[in-house]
């Protein structure tokens, strides 16, 4: 696919999958070198920023996010804002309100949350690139279910101003294509440090040396309960990658099962305060009843327009957050953070990188996804949580296929700032192993 028909085809495309909220009105009217999509909740001057609510509709931020302005003065258009999950709180993009993203394999399965709607553009348009975000594992779990390579860098790579934020101590800005060398053509870009935003401040330079993963630690915790395809799948991609001389170690990492619950504890505090400042005040929407008093008037308008999921993990993090429960649970769970980064660093020592499956399961379908309870959905993150809560770098990579065709991922975990090995593997395993595209029919 040409990127004339690509343009062409946007709409219609868009119509099968909805992978995108929002579509440039002018893609064909300028020179431009390369097409790029951004998550819906990375600030955009040209076009609605939404996060997926129907709280934000209407909102026209007036700058660009660092990242998407990187994109552009490197000669990028932006074509759209990818669908999402609402303000990126789900695992299968089916939170949305503006529609959900569709497998481009499979359009009754999903595409993986939360941006999933960036992971089925990288797929679906040739030689494409989109900007994701990932908290707790929203880019390398699309980029598992949609047969895509994704790169979540570490903490603080990439400038997160413009970022609507989930989690502000969690929240990283990466890359998602079909294409392993976008990773690396395209991470320089948009890192760097950029003084509207500390956290990026104290980043080393990004040294792209070629650097080769020579040892993986495949913790032994990480394959239970993973289904049997994928499973099948992970251990034929292990005997690859022992026939391209790196050495698979076998090891316990018990200290992953706290992942989970910290992250979910550290995550919906943070998030619990962010939202606050969605009251019917200012961005978006603004058209309450401004005869009720400021507390019904705050109520009645976060009643109406936030989701169900929004409405959970406020009042979650909400409670960990209160007298009498913070140092029960939000202390300690910061505590559970610095024992999981300091043990993965232990691992470190003596290997480049963690070896996991990416997701326990291939996309599921989204009548098997509406049977699912809040806490079931949660614990399909638990194989990407652990890197996400650490800060840690990143990358899912297409490893194999089921029975039905549906993609396979795996996920590799390098030390902080090291995401040379990973783009280093993207583009060797993109020689080893054969992608398979997705048939896209108009």
């Amino acid at each position: 696919m040409n990127m004339d028909v690509t343009v062409a085809s946007l709409p219609r495309l868009n119509e099968k999958y909805s992978m995108f909220s929002r579509i440039s009105d002018d893609i064909g009217t300028a020179d431009f070198k390369f097409l790029f999509s951004a998550k819906d909740n990375l600030t955009s001057k040209d076009m609605e920023t939404r996060c997926g609510s129907r709280i934000l509709e209407g909102y026209r931020p007036a700058f660009d996010a660092t990242a998407i302005e990187k994109m552009r003065i490197s000669g990028g258009k932006l074509i759209g804002k990818n669908n999402m999950d609402e303000f990126g709180f789900g695992t299968f993009s089916t939170n949305s309100a503006f529609g959900i993203p569709r497998n481009p394999f499979d359009p009754e399965r999903s595409c993986g949350g939360s941006s999933g709607g960036s992971a089925c553009a990288a797929a679906v348009i040739e030689d494409h690139v989109s900007l994701g975000v990932s908290t707790g594992g929203s880019i390398c779990c699309p980029a598992s279910f949609c047969g895509v390579y994704g790169l979540a860098p570490t903490y603080g790579r990439v400038s997160r101003y413009g970022l609507i934020d989930y989690g502000n101590s969690l929240d990283k800005i990466g890359l998602i294509s079909s294409d392993p060398g976008r990773l690396s053509e395209f991470l320089p870009v948009i890192s760097g440090k950029d003084r509207k935003d500390p956290t990026s401040c104290a980043q080393p330079d990004l040294n792209l040396t070629g650097k080769k993963i020579k040892t993986v630690a495949v913790p032994r915790e990480a394959l239970e309960g993973v289904s049997g395809d994928v499973l099948s799948a992970f251990e034929s991609s292990l005997e690859t990658l022992r026939g391209m001389d790196i050495d698979v170690k076998m090891m316990d990492m018990p200290f992953l099962r706290y992942a989970m619950p910290a992250y979910y504890i550290l995550a919906t505090s943070e998030a619990s305060t962010n939202l606050a400042r969605y009251v019917g005040m200012r961005y978006g929407r603004q058209d309450g009843d401004l005869t009720l008093k400021f507390d019904d008037y705050f109520t009645s308008f976060r009643s109406e327009y936030f989701g169900d999921e929004a409405k959970r993990r406020i009042l979650l993090g909400t409670y960990t957050r209160m007298a009498g429960f913070r140092d029960r649970y939000y202390a300690k769970a910061l505590k559970v953070r610095l024992h999981i980064i300091s043990s993965y660093k232990k691992v470190f020592e003596d290997h480049d990188a963690v070896l996991t499956p990416t997701m326990p399961f291939v996309a599921p379908r989204f009548d098997d996804i509406s049977e699912m309870t809040p806490v079931e959905s949660y614990s399909a993150d638990y194989l990407t949580v652990p890197p996400n809560l650490a800060g840690m770098p990143h990358l899912s990579v297409p490893c194999g296929y089921d029975a039905e065709g549906m993609p396979v991922g795996m996920q590799f975990v390098t030390d902080h700032w090291d995401e040379d090995p990973l783009l280093t593997f993207a583009k060797d395993w993109g020689c080893a192993f054969e992608t398979r595209r997705a048939e896209v029919l108009l």
